[in-house]
């Protein structure tokens, strides 16, 4: 009996093995998962980057008002305008991309540079990008309520400056060519409105006579070519 206590004595006595974290740390495995969940919340955030600093935002703001200019609620439908306007951003985009691909992305993966120093020569591509359809008023705007010193050059001014007055420069080209996109529907309204209240038909909406007269405008005017051509343009 005493040596079988003794021995339960001496079992609770010994070292038990542990959890080492600083090995688990640095073992390979571990940075390996770190990185692959990294990566996936990264891949979760590529929608709100393609929205915020490509040509996306303006492309799709413009196609949503010549559609609602026209009067047609959902012709083309939601998917239509988007998968449209994805694709002519990656069009637009491509130049950028390329860059982004021979001076970060192919070096980063043959291991010639860092993640930082490939993230930096991407972001430098897209701030250029982003700096040439910025209006100054607007960076001047964002620059001053950040307090940081005026950046010599564009290509100094930080990235989380440079998105959002991107954004509102965005927004307001989108605005100005919707405008002038909307005068000429806007036109046909007041004239079919002007005659059917002259033949005393207050009873029909004049919606439903000028809509077809709209449509035959856009049609004939080749206004999806002419609308796409404009858009692409204006980013040059």
């Amino acid at each position: 009996m005493l040596t079988l206590a003794s021995a339960a004595y001496a079992a609770e006595r010994a070292p038990r093995p542990g959890l080492d974290i600083s090995a688990v740390m640095a073992s390979p495995q571990f940075s390996n998962s770190v990185q692959t969940i990294l990566a996936l919340a990264l891949i979760s955030l590529v929608p709100f980057f393609l929205i915020s600093v490509t040509s996306f935002l303006r492309i799709i703001i413009v196609l949503s008002v010549i559609r609602t200019a026209i009067g047609t609620a959902q012709i083309p439908p939601n998917p239509v305008l988007i998968g449209l306007a994805i694709f002519m951003t990656v069009f637009i985009m491509n130049p950028v991309w390329e860059q982004v691909n021979k001076e970060a992305v192919i070096p980063y993966n043959n291991r010639s540079i860092t993640q930082q120093l490939a993230f930096e020569r991407g972001m430098k591509h897209i701030n250029a990008f982003m700096v040439r359809q910025t209006r100054p008023r607007d960076l001047e705007l964002f620059v001053q309520f950040s307090k940081i010193t005026p950046p010599s050059t564009p290509d100094k001014i930080p990235t989380y400056v440079l998105i959002p007055a991107f954004m509102t420069s965005e927004l307001k080209t989108s605005f100005q060519i919707g405008f002038l996109l909307f005068v000429p529907f806007v036109i046909i309204d007041l004239v079919v409105a002007n005659i059917l209240l002259s033949l005393g038909m207050f009873m029909l909406s004049p919606v439903m006579v000028s809509l077809p007269f709209k449509i035959l405008l856009f049609v004939l005017s080749d206004g999806w070519n002419l609308i796409i051509r404009g858009l692409m343009l204006s980013f040059r």
